[in-house]
């Protein structure tokens, strides 16, 4: 007995040390790792081009959308000015399932001016993303406000609707950043070096949405990712770190649909 007792012990002992043990990943690998695959935020909406609104009733307006109005960065209403009418009308949030925008220009410059401003991004993210002349899509989604307020819908923008079956990501409008240190280049700014990844965003799996923030990544790694054995051997929690996020998200993605 106590033999028996003697071996599942060190059974476990040496699972627990496999479970535990720490991945190290070549330079390559990293860098893979800390590419940024999410569409980046927008929340001003191109008054020029056309905007598309779906209410829950089905229907479809197409207008020009004279303005977002928001309550702690969270979209509660729209106004659409008719393409062919002109006539004004006003949406609610929550009477609204989808929208597509097109982002105004001025916003667009204001992305790109950061993104030159530091140079960790020219590494990790896709210019592109910051002048991208495609709709921005928003759903409407039931959530609680960094997990504290009472749930409400929203209007949320995805931000990786190509890789969103299993796991879908929205911006947080009121997300910070990780800081840098900044290197002054003259009289009109200068460079920053590291800092700017976001610390926030909204996230769905199955029927649970939440507000998950940098500090709680550990914590809701499991629910997140724990149910592919395959994925958690390859990316245990303790050889990562939330910079990974998107990556693991579309990686976990590929792992885990089925193969064609």
């Amino acid at each position: 007995m106590k033999i028996k007792l003697l071996s599942f012990a060190l059974l476990m002992f040496c699972t627990l040390s496999f479970a535990q043990k720490k991945i190290k990943y070549s330079k390559e690998e990293i860098d893979k790792m800390e590419t940024y695959f999410f569409n980046e935020g927008f929340s001003k909406p191109d008054k020029k081009k056309t905007s598309t609104i779906i209410t829950k009733d089905g229907k479809t307006y197409v207008g020009y959308c004279d303005g977002i109005d928001t309550k702690k960065g969270q979209i509660y209403e729209i106004t659409i000015k008719d393409s062919i009418s002109g006539k004004e009308n006003t949406y609610n949030a929550e009477n609204v399932k989808e929208m597509y925008v097109y982002a105004s220009g001025w916003e667009k410059a204001i992305k790109v001016s950061k993104y030159m401003s530091n140079m960790r991004n020219w590494g990790t993210k896709s210019l592109n993303n910051n002048v991208t002349n495609d709709r921005i899509y928003f759903v409407n989604q039931k959530v609680s406000l960094k997990n504290k307020k009472d749930d409400k819908e929203f209007l949320m923008q995805l931000i990786n609707p190509e890789f969103s079956q299993l796991i879908s990501v929205y911006h947080d409008p009121r997300a910070k950043e990780t800081g840098g240190f900044g290197v002054p280049t003259g009289p009109m700014g200068g460079v920053q070096f590291g800092g700017g990844v976001i610390k926030s965003y909204y996230v769905k799996k199955g029927d649970k949405i939440m507000w998950l923030h940098k500090d709680d990544f550990e914590e809701n790694y499991d629910f997140l990712f724990g149910d592919n054995t395959e994925f958690i051997k390859k990316y245990p929690k303790n050889s990562v770190k939330w910079d990974f996020l998107s990556y693991l998200v579309l990686e976990y993605t590929n792992m885990s649909l089925p193969k064609e």
